[in-house]
């Protein structure tokens, strides 16, 4: 089942965001390399900096879906102010089945 992450980063935490990318992205990778990223990218200010994300995960339920995001290290860092998980139907443009 999919599931749409959405979180919104604290007021301020542009620097928490820049130093723990690293971190982020190896971990999406490692999510990918499972099977387990749909996809992934920010959400952007009026000024197009990052100041939130969405990523879009396969797990089989509330509770896997939850300790993924969880484990995500700009969860790990404090980032965000908030963080909604919610499950989605990709109905549209969905990419084939590899």
């Amino acid at each position: 089942m999919l599931f749409a992450v959405i979180c919104k980063d604290k007021p301020g935490s542009l620097q928490v965001r820049l130093d723990t990318r690293p971190e982020h992205i190896a971990f999406l990778e490692g999510l990918n390399g499972d099977k387990k990223l749909a996809f992934a990218g920010p959400f952007l200010d009026a000024e197009g900096k990052p100041n939130g994300s969405l990523v879009a995960i396969e797990a089989p339920d509330m509770a896997g879906a939850q300790a993924l995001s969880a484990a995500d290290p700009y969860a790990k860092a404090g980032l965000f102010e908030s963080v909604e998980i919610r499950p989605w139907n990709w109905t549209f443009n969905k990419p084939p089945a590899s």
